[in-house]
C-alpha cells in the first residue's frame, strides 16, 4: 500500500511537480530556513578551490581507437573536494571503462561546480562537440538546495537526455543523492533534505527513462557509507565527497555504463525476482528504486511493445560491481591509475 501510494506521488510530481516546503507550517519553515543559513555557512567556510581537471586519455596503451566519454552535471560530476584529477569521479569511470572496454577512453568533462539541471542545455552543446559515445550526468543537489520544482528539473533533464540519444550517444544518469547524510545538515532541514532528495531521483528516474536513458539510484546507498565513516567519505568541507566517496558513486554506476555499451555477459541483464527485481511500469519502477540504492532502471520491451495500459515498461535491475568501489578507482581511490595518462585535453 506504501509503496503504490508512493508511486502515485512519483507520477504527480512527474507531471505536476508541487509539495516540498511550502507544505510545512510556518514556524517550521522558519527554524527550516535559519538551519539552512547555518548549513551554508559552516559548508563555504573550507573553500574547495576549483575541481581538478582530469581531461585526457585513458588507457593509452591499449588497442584501437579512443571511445568518447562525456561527463556532465554539477560540482559532483566535477569532482569538486579532490586535489588530484585521478580522485575524481570522472577520471575513475574512464580507467575503468578503458579497463572493462579493452581500449582507450578519451575523457570530456563538462560538469561545473553549482549547477542547476537547466544548466545542462548549455553542458550538452560543449558535449556534442566530441561526439560521446557514452555520457554520464550527476545533478539534483542545488536544484533540491534552491527548491526548483521537481518536474521542472525533471524536464530540463529530460530534454538533456534525449538530446544526448538522438545524437547517437548511450546516457547513463546518477540521481540525486541524499542530502541528509551531509554532516551540516540538522534536523528537520536533514529529513526534508532526505524526502526531497529522493522523490526529486524518482521524478528524475522516470524522466530519463522517458528519453532513452538508464538511471542509477544513488541516494542511502552513498548514505549509509558516508554516515558509518564521515571523516573518510567527506572532503574538508563536510558536503562534497572525498576520493573514498567518490570511488562509491563511480562503482555503483560503472557496471551500468558497461551494459548501456553492452559490455556485459548477456545472463547479467536478466531481471533476477530473488534480489526484487522485474519489469514494471516506469513510474513503478522510479518509485521502487528511490526506496532501494544502487538500482538501475532502463526501457525495456513486454511482447514487442514498449507500453502498457500503465505507461512504458521499464526493468529494475540490482548490478553489483566487481570487487567495489576499486573497479572503478583502481587499487585504491587516492593512487594514480596506470593506464591513465590525464592533462587538459
Amino acid at each position: 500500500m506504501l509503496r503504490a501510494l508512493t508511486a502515485r506521488r512519483v507520477a504527480t510530481a512527474a507531471a505536476y511537480g508541487g509539495g516540498g516546503i511550502t507544505a510545512l507550517g510556518g514556524l517550521t519553515v522558519g527554524l527550516v530556513m535559519v538551519e539552512a543559513r547555518l548549513a551554508r555557512r559552516i559548508i563555504l567556510a573550507t573553500p574547495n578551490g576549483d575541481p581538478p581537471v582530469a581531461d585526457g586519455l585513458y588507457g593509452a596503451a591499449l588497442p584501437g581507437p579512443p571511445l568518447s566519454f562525456a561527463v556532465l552535471g554539477d560540482s559532483t560530476a566535477a569532482g569538486l573536494g579532490v586535489g588530484a584529477p585521478e580522485e575524481t569521479p570522472a577520471a575513475m569511470l574512464a580507467h575503468g571503462l578503458s579497463a572493462i572496454a579493452g581500449r582507450p577512453v578519451r575523457l570530456t568533462n563538462v560538469a561545473q561546480s553549482g549547477s542547476r539541471s537547466q544548466a545542462l542545455e548549455g553542458q550538452v552543446e560543449r558535449a556534442l562537440r566530441v561526439r560521446p559515445e557514452i555520457a554520464v550526468i550527476m545533478i539534483g543537489a542545488n536544484d533540491v538546495t534552491n527548491r526548483v520544482n521537481p518536474a521542472e528539473s525533471a524536464r530540463h533533464l529530460g530534454e538533456a537526455v534525449g538530446r544526448l540519444a538522438a545524437a547517437g550517444c548511450e546516457v547513463v544518469v546518477g540521481t540525486c543523492p541524499d542530502l541528509g547524510a551531509v554532516k551540516p545538515v540538522m534536523q528537520p532541514l536533514r529529513w526534508i533534505a532526505r524526502s526531497a532528495g529522493r522523490r526529486l531521483a524518482a521524478v528524475q528516474t522516470v524522466a530519463v527513462v522517458e528519453r532513452g536513458g538508464r538511471s542509477v539510484s544513488l541516494g542511502d546507498l552513498l548514505g549509509r557509507e558516508f554516515a558509518a565513516d564521515p571523516l573518510e567519505m567527506f572532503s574538508a568541507d563536510r558536503y562534497h565527497p572525498s576520493a573514498r566517496g567518490y570511488a562509491a558513486a563511480a562503482a555503483a554506476v560503472l557496471p551500468s555504463i558497461a551494459a548501456a555499451l553492452g559490455l556485459e555477459p548477456e545472463f547479467e541483464t536478466l531481471p533476477d525476482a530473488r534480489r526484487g527485481e522485474g519489469v514494471l511500469p516506469v513510474y513503478l519502477a522510479a518509485a521502487e528504486a528511490a526506496g532501494e540504492p544502487g538500482t538501475e532502471v532502463a526501457a525495456t520491451r513486454v511482447a514487442g511493445r514498449e507500453r502498457g495500459p500503465r505507461g512504458r515498461w521499464a526493468t529494475l535491475l540490482r548490478r553489483r560491481p566487481a570487487g567495489g568501489a576499486e573497479a572503478a578507482g583502481g587499487a585504491s581511490a587516492g593512487t594514480v591509475p596506470p593506464a591513465a595518462q590525464s592533462g587538459a585535453a
